[in-house]
């Protein structure tokens, strides 16, 4: 069963909860705008980019072909993320070097893990992290969600994507930081200046900063990253990881 199978099935489950009624309304309205055109249009890269990116993740799914372990693959403008597992470091280094050599890629962040596949209930919770950490970004009138892909895996959320503002980013990371059961927060999302659309290319790669930390006595120990070193980390309550571009 794929992702988004689970997370139809845990979005059902959470709908069939008296008490969690509420919070299913707001994570259905999250998936639901997630795939609308409308959507997609508000997006800096537009419907045409949206669809270049669908394509090449098909395309990399394919050139990978389940030969490398148990791989998923987000791509935003030609920038490629990696998670899930393989079972070797072989293996995960060649997931890299496969991807990286498909057709319109420009970059591979590599956070495959070393590990066993994910059990249908680590599937299942991750895909409810994404969709609420989805439903929280529509919701904040100061993050322009459309601009952000999320991926979670093992309840690490990676963000990909644009932000208009480092402060933007700051308060993406926040919210996706206090989302139940989210461990860690690893940020591949670019900062860009000026009017959503026909942005030029920013000079270089931009870093994401450090959020505030939230209040003592929340929140679990960040975990170590398969990724680039973090150039800058939060205190040990927080579990927000930043990592350069």
């Amino acid at each position: 069963m794929t992702r988004s199978s689970f997370t139809v099935a845990i979005i059902s489950t959470l709908l069939l909860s008296p008490c969690l009624g509420g919070c299913a309304v707001a994570v259905v309205g999250g998936v639901a705008a997630a795939g609308g055109v409308g959507y997609q249009a508000a997006q800096e890269r537009g419907v045409n980019g949206t669809l270049d990116d669908m394509n090449l993740t098909t395309q990399i799914n394919n050139t990978l072909n389940n030969q490398y372990g148990n791989v998923n693959v987000t791509s935003y403008a030609g920038r490629v993320l990696l998670t899930g597992s393989s079972p070797t470091p072989q293996a995960k280094a060649q997931a890299q070097q496969v991807a990286s050599q498909v057709q319109g890629v420009n970059t591979v962040y590599n956070e495959i893990e070393l590990a066993p596949a994910e059990d249908p209930w680590q599937v299942a919770k991750d895909s409810w992290i994404t969709a609420r950490v989805r439903s929280d970004l529509m919701f904040n009138a100061d993050v322009r969600s459309g601009n952000y892909t999320i991926e979670t895996d093992r309840q690490s959320v990676y963000l990909i994507g644009s932000a208009r503002s480092q402060a933007e980013l700051d308060q993406a990371t926040q919210l996706a930081r206090y989302v139940p059961g989210v461990q860690r927060v690893v940020s591949y999302v670019e900062i860009r200046t000026g009017e959503p659309n026909g942005l030029p290319p920013p000079p270089g790669p931009s870093q994401a900063g450090v959020p505030p930390a939230p209040p003592s006595g929340t929140g679990s120990p960040g975990m170590s990253s398969s990724g680039p070193a973090p150039y800058g980390a939060s205190p040990s309550n927080s579990s927000i990881q930043v990592q350069k571009l």
